[in-house]
């Protein structure tokens, strides 16, 4: 079976949805599949991999239509799988047509897309131009316009398969089509690091790293540094604790995105900007003694696995509660650490308060600080949740079953094109 796997975002961008592309293009080539992966010029994994990277799209518009057609012709892919987020294509439209274009040059490929996100909050910034307004326009006449979204394009329409990260996601995606969710899986990302294989050898080494001893209690954050996740709210809740508990730690494990500069508002501020904010606000707090800052880590690196099972617990405040489309949850509990999160409008069927992760209201620093209180004074709690979290990855974070859900995924598609 021959996979291409197109995505704008690899490493070394730092972002979610380019080890996504890393990890999934290399579990899966791991279990026989011949991978070919597509993605942007300049990207390229840190030493060898077990398949084929073709690093040859400029910038994902119009004009580069002549360049992926030429890989398609050259590939011959029995399946293609897009991975698709908007701002890793510049929110530009030609890519929301590419299962259209698969097709038309392929003929019968079976073609999946990989929702990051259902209608991100910021693709409208994409359309601002009245010239990609008018674009976007004249394209769905190219490609006859029933079916065809304003803003995603055929994705919805051609794509033989949908791909969904979290329950969240399926709810949003059928109430704006209902029809789509028939052929729509969730696959939630597993761990998307290397993990360490000695986990107490890398915790004792990760506690001496940080000059920890016995007495103290280690919270971690895991991921990068974005405006939603409740990095604010952490810091809070962390003065709060240590105002009576003088041996709570904070690690903060992922840090900014470097140059990866991806507009959150219409003022243009920046993720990068933001990281900076945060990364001054323990000082403001009182609590810089408290908190450790460490440098983004490498794919490949099992430094963050290091630091992670180094902790007691993960904290993530996420402001509008956890779903299993995060990555840093599922690498949380892949090493078995107890999980501080927050309980949003609609609670996954996955997660039980205080059995698999301790849930508190987004947002709210005195909540987010008792969560904390209450996992340092009771060990049974502390050993429930270990418990639950490792539940939690075997049955929703394996890569083994990821992988077999998206070929299965692929050879549904392949049986009902050649039954067409």
């Amino acid at each position: 079976m021959k996979m291409l796997i197109i995505s704008g975002a690899f490493p070394p961008m730092r972002a979610g949805d380019a080890e996504h592309a890393l990890h999934l293009c290399t579990h899966l080539a791991s279990r026989g599949t011949e991978v070919h992966l597509l993605t942007t010029k300049g990207q390229s994994a840190s030493g060898s991999v077990s398949f084929h990277i073709h690093a040859v799209m400029k910038s994902w518009l119009w004009s580069d239509v002549p360049t992926l057609v030429a890989m398609l012709r050259k590939i011959q892919p029995d399946h293609v799988l897009l991975i698709y987020a908007a701002w890793i294509y510049q929110w530009h439209p030609m890519i929301t047509f590419a299962p259209t274009i698969v097709k038309r040059v392929l003929g019968k490929v079976s073609f999946v897309t990989l929702l990051e996100t259902i209608k991100e909050e910021k693709e409208e910034d994409g359309l601002r131009t009245f010239t990609m307004r008018a674009i976007r326009k004249l394209a769905k006449y190219g490609v006859g316009s029933a079916g065809v979204d304003y803003l995603m394009g055929t994705l919805y329409r051609d794509s033989d398969g949908l791909i969904v990260l979290s329950e969240r996601h399926l709810i949003q995606l059928s109430a704006l089509l209902p029809d789509v969710a028939s052929k729509t899986e969730v696959i939630p990302p597993p761990p998307l690091i290397s993990m360490c294989a000695d986990a107490q050898a890398a915790r004792n080494h990760g506690r001496a790293q940080l000059a920890l001893d016995q007495d103290h209690f280690l919270l971690a954050y895991f991921g990068y540094v974005d405006r939603w996740k409740g990095v604010e709210t952490l810091f809070q809740a962390v003065q709060l604790v240590t105002k009576q508990a003088g041996n709570v730690r904070l690690v903060m494990i992922g840090g900014g995105r470097g140059t990866a500069k991806i507009p959150l508002n219409q003022r243009g501020e920046s993720v990068a900007s933001y990281a900076e904010k945060m990364q001054s606000l323990p000082s403001r707090l009182g609590i810089a003694d408290k908190v450790t800052w460490l440098p983004g880590y490498s794919s490949g690196s099992q430094e963050a696995s290091m630091y992670l099972y180094a902790a007691d617990v993960c904290v993530l405040p996420f402001d509008e509660g956890v779903i299993l489309s995060r990555s840093s949850l599922a690498t949380a509990a892949a090493h078995g650490l107890p999980i501080i999160t927050t309980r949003g409008e609609h609670l996954e069927s996955p997660f039980r308060d205080q059995e698999n992760v301790f849930l508190c209201r987004p947002k709210d620093p005195e909540a987010l600080a008792l969560a904390i209180f209450s996992c340092m004074k009771n060990p049974k709690l502390i050993q429930d949740l270990r418990n639950g979290a490792r539940q939690l990855a075997e049955d929703w974070f394996s890569w083994d079953k990821a992988v077999a859900r998206t070929i299965r995924a692929f050879q549904k598609e392949r049986r009902s094109v050649r039954d067409a």
